[in-house]
């Protein structure tokens, strides 16, 4: 049976996604201050609940404790492993309040963790205790993108599914605010170059450090004024943007240098998840032929 797939607005939700954009980036930072370094970033992001999104289990002297984003409650929720609960409305905060109410609650609960309290991969950034202009939560626009991503997780799980090779989480990555994953051909890659903001290079760098083939999903911005779904190869194989994917719908992004599909398309369509894989399949095969990967190995 096919799964309702929600209308998502650029104009009616950018406002929302960019305050949930902040949030996630506090709530990334702080998984970030307390957990071991792990290659491509992968320890750093959020996975995605039927509730919302969450930190999963994280380690501070004698406790454990998680941070949820509760999208049917509307709630930040801190639990730990000694039972303590807390938690706090989302409506009608901005980013600074949110900043002081969730280290707030932690030092309460005896977790003091400090961050560097400024966006990444953002221009400008405003740094988070002095942000009151991003204060926007809209349960109509949360709701839909949380339903969004539960049936976009579900498709990239299958297509998942078709590869044997070393692979990424289907993870939450809160700089980029995008559901990403990563397929390794297991190749060393050149070096990247870098260069996004508010990030160190060697992050960039080890990240890229292998030929990878990425797909997600994002809300949109940086050029694509509405939500889709992109897929990309670093490095690009010659003749990859000139290739024609599937569906009719995919174009080539120039500036991004990714394949770009609507959201739209695949939310309108008959027969959405197969739109969707189809689209994961395309790009993914015509980049691995191209780049040479050896993909009687890497596939079921």
């Amino acid at each position: 049976m096919e799964q309702h797939w929600p209308i998502l607005s650029y104009e009616k939700g950018k406002a929302t996604y960019e305050t949930l954009q902040l949030w996630s980036q506090i709530v990334g930072k702080i998984k970030l201050a307390v957990l071991p370094w792990v290659n491509h970033s992968w320890h750093i992001t959020l996975h995605i609940t039927t509730t919302g999104l969450t930190t999963g289990s994280m380690r501070y002297n004698d406790q454990n404790f998680q941070i949820d984003f509760d999208f049917i409650a509307h709630q930040l929720k801190i639990t730990t492993s000694n039972g303590e609960n807390r938690q706090f409305d989302l409506h009608g905060i901005s980013v600074a309040d949110f900043y002081g109410k969730i280290f707030e609650l932690l030092n309460d609960l005896k977790i003091n963790v400090t961050i560097r309290p400024v966006p990444v991969e953002l221009a400008d950034p405003i740094p988070f205790e002095q942000d009151t202009i991003h204060a926007t939560y809209e349960d109509e626009q949360v709701t839909a993108f949380h339903k969004a991503l539960l049936n976009i997780q579900d498709v990239f799980m299958k297509f998942r599914a078709e590869f044997r090779g070393k692979c990424s989480p289907i993870h939450f990555f809160w700089g980029s605010f995008d559901l990403a994953l990563s397929f390794f051909s297991g190749a060393t890659a050149p070096k990247h170059a870098g260069g996004i903001p508010g990030m160190p290079n060697w992050v960039a760098e080890d990240a890229y450090c292998k030929e990878v083939s990425s797909c997600g999903f994002w809300t949109g911005g940086g050029g694509v004024n509405e939500a889709a779904f992109y897929c990309y190869l670093y490095p690009e194989p010659e003749g990859y943007k000139n290739a024609r994917v599937k569906p009719d719908e995919a174009y080539y992004h120039q500036t991004l240098g990714e394949f770009i599909l609507p959201y739209s398309a695949v939310q309108g369509a008959g027969k959405p998840e197969e739109k969707l894989i189809e689209f994961l399949r395309s790009t993914y095969s015509i980049g691995a032929d191209l780049a040479k990967w050896d993909r009687e190995s890497l596939e079921y």
